[in-house]
């Protein structure tokens, strides 16, 4: 597929026009929906930029090489793992090897300051607002974020607050749909929902949930698409046969027959013997 990567210029430009006020679901008001999926391998990415999934995320604790190699025409965000930058200098260090690497963008829910920092060198950086996986102890456990009014304004703060200091965008994870797409209305920046409902710019997944390949708990807003799994479990079982089989015809000199096997002319060979006897 021929496709042209979007720029963060484009990002913004497809966010479009905020909805009528006396919408009451406060659906997306932009110009469509973008989809963001979290890759963990090449053979991810490369399906991803087929199917023309407008932008990925992949973590730096990945083969991003060739996670970018695989999808070199798909906007790519590099997570930076939370903890292994300490200050804002840190951060920006590892921003722009992401961006040597060829990420189009920078992903975290990092500090503002270093928001800030990367911003002010040009660096484009989507945060993380609502419900945070490392700061779930804050929230009491894995829970959705914004369910009253106190909390439903902290997030908005938030993500005003990750505005003001030069994000592009902001992940928004398991905050109320109305509230979600309030937010999403009132600023410029792009607002990705993971489990946020639709009145976001965008809809962001993992392509493991979507695949099948979770094991254990599924996020109740994931959608499973294909049973990864259970193909998976065939092939396992496929190896098994094939492996049993190459040990019976190894122990009862089944293989290797003739084809499988390297010949020497006779002369050559009668020549062999002669050199070593």
């Amino acid at each position: 597929m021929n496709r042209t990567k979007l720029t963060v210029k484009e990002l913004f430009e497809l966010k479009g026009k905020p909805p009528a006020a006396n919408d009451p679901l406060r659906g997306h008001g932009g110009k469509r929906q973008l989809t963001v999926l979290k890759v963990s391998t090449a053979e991810e990415a490369s399906a991803c930029e087929a199917a023309g999934i407008d932008m990925i995320n992949a973590s730096e604790r990945m083969d991003t090489k060739a996670i970018r190699l695989a999808a070199p025409n798909t906007f790519l965000a590099i997570a930076l793992p939370h903890g292994k930058y300490v200050n804002a200098d840190q951060v920006t260090r590892g921003a722009f090897d992401a961006l040597q690497i060829g990420a189009d963008a920078v992903y975290s829910g990092i500090g503002l300051d270093s928001v800030e920092k990367m911003a002010k060198e040009g660096i484009p950086v989507i945060g993380h607002v609502g419900f945070i996986p490392y700061k779930s102890t804050w929230f009491g456990g894995f829970k959705a974020v914004g369910k009253t009014a106190e909390d439903a304004l902290k997030v908005h703060q938030r993500t005003q607050a990750y505005e003001n200091a030069g994000a592009i965008g902001v992940e928004m994870e398991l905050v109320p749909f109305k509230v979600a797409a309030e937010i999403a209305r009132r600023v410029r920046i792009l607002c990705l929902s993971m489990g946020s409902g639709n009145g976001c710019d965008g809809q962001f997944l993992y392509a493991s949930d979507i695949l099948g390949k979770t094991q254990g708990h599924v996020p109740r807003h994931a959608k499973v698409y294909r049973n990864f799994k259970a193909e998976y479990e065939r092939l396992q079982q496929e190896a098994i046969a094939a492996f049993r089989e190459f040990k019976s015809e190894t122990e009862t000199g089944v293989y290797p027959e003739a084809r499988h096997t390297i010949e020497i002319r006779d002369d050559e060979y009668t020549q062999f013997l002669a050199s070593i006897s």
